[in-house]
């Protein structure tokens, strides 16, 4: 079965035959893309696309199914590579609590924050975690998004982590998408348990049972002034490692956590966060694979300094956009958000947030040879947008939904006029 998107305006984000894992430096800001367009589908791959000055036609029109993308723009999907979309209730009384003054570490200490998530989940039963979790994932694919990374970290013990690697396991069952998930058990040290203690049982007891029933692609640690030091990191990691999970890491949130270091050092996808980074640590980075994923929402919703995102590029780095969805420090699954907040607060042009938003956002999930571009043989998780002027109209329209239909696997998952 045959499936042609036409009228397209502008094919957005489109690459011949040549393999592109990432984009970094000055290669961020350039994205080709070809007017007046029309994309062939089969079953769910991208086959063949071009400028209807080439249309080449097809044999059968009783076995092809028509897309009518109505004078929209047709872009590669968000991969969105860092959430936490798993939680039970939400914060929005920490919320108040920021409004009046408290700092992020005050509402820890009082029992909020990460323990607050944690004690919520532990009192919440799976299959109504996953019926909360299901509606945020389905909330997130109609806003764009074609790829998800998903993090535990809300259980802090072994069996409401696992619970929660479970529920992944089923969205992941359930989904059209790709969803990748991380064990993130070095969130926080709980209650009443010392942090060697945690450490401890995260390595001896949590990771054997996480790769034991095959529940996570990564591991990951908050790597940060008030939770676990570069060394607790790398015990950890390596650990995870001995059992095939792939490193990512929190770090450099909150201050110099000498998170960066230790993630090159273990050979980590990605970074995430990175609010605090100097100029050595750029070069340390320029020397590795491992991608700088940005999280501009959390920087905005906590009030915290924008990484620096424009030495990043200029330095010839690549960067990757995130949401960090999650119930305390930004509670949005919206990647065009996201682009706008990396455009206004850390001053990426348009192209380079939307590169970093597809094709590097899909590396920092191990998915570039399937997501990310508009591609021959790439998967078709696809976004039309409703008649807009431009591609900067994206982060230019801050809040507006600029969705018409959202094509997973070839399919229409979304459509804004019959809402499916």
């Amino acid at each position: 079965m045959k499936t042609i998107i036409k009228n397209i305006k502008e094919i957005v984000g489109v690459v011949d035959d040549q393999i592109i894992n990432y984009k970094c430096g000055a290669e961020l800001n350039k994205i080709s893309s070809i007017k007046d367009g029309w994309i062939i589908i089969e079953d769910e791959t991208i086959i063949d696309f071009g400028n209807m000055d080439n249309w080449k036609g097809v044999e059968d029109w009783n076995e092809t199914e028509i897309i009518d993308a109505n004078n929209g723009i047709v872009l590669p999907s968000w991969c969105d590579s860092h959430t936490h979309i798993v939680y039970a209730g939400s914060r929005e009384t920490e919320f108040l609590d920021k409004i009046n003054g408290l700092s992020y570490e005050e509402i820890a200490k009082r029992g909020g924050g990460i323990l607050n998530s944690a004690e919520r989940l532990a009192q919440t039963n799976e299959d109504d975690l996953y019926n909360e979790s299901k509606k945020r994932v389905d909330q997130v694919i109609k806003l764009g998004t074609g790829a998800l990374e998903i993090k535990s970290g809300y259980g802090l013990d072994t069996k409401n982590e696992l619970k929660m690697l479970r529920v992944i396991k089923r969205l992941k069952e359930k989904y059209p998408i790709p969803i990748k998930s991380t064990f993130l058990g070095a969130h926080a040290v709980p209650k009443g348990q010392t942090k060697e203690q945690y450490i401890s049982t995260i390595i001896n007891e949590m990771i054997p049972e996480v790769s034991k029933n095959n529940l996570a692609d990564y591991i990951d640690v908050f790597c940060d002034k008030g939770f676990f030091s570069a060394q607790e990191t790398e015990k950890i990691l390596h650990a995870g490692k001995k059992h095939g999970l792939t490193p990512k890491i929190h770090a450099n949130e909150l201050d110099f956590s000498g998170g960066i270091e230790v993630g090159v050092k273990m050979g980590a996808l990605s970074v995430d966060h990175l609010e605090c980074t100097s100029n050595k640590q750029i070069e340390t980075l320029k020397a590795s694979k491992t991608m700088p994923t940005l999280l501009p929402g959390t920087a905005f919703f906590l009030g915290l300094n924008y990484p620096p995102a424009r030495n990043m590029i200029d330095a010839g780095l690549p960067i990757a956009l995130a949401t960090d969805f999650n119930p305390g420090s930004c509670p949005s699954g919206n990647m065009a958000l996201t682009i706008s907040l990396a455009c206004i607060k850390m001053k990426l042009r348009p192209i380079e947030a939307i590169n970093a938003s597809t094709i590097n956002g899909a590396y920092a999930m191990g998915l570039e040879k399937k997501l990310g571009t508009i591609q021959k043989g790439k998967i078709a998780n696809l976004t039309i947008t409703k008649q807009i002027p431009s591609i900067n109209y994206i982060p230019y329209s801050m809040g507006e939904n600029n969705i018409e239909k959202v094509i997973i696997n070839g399919k229409i998952y979304y459509d804004s006029q019959t809402n499916y």
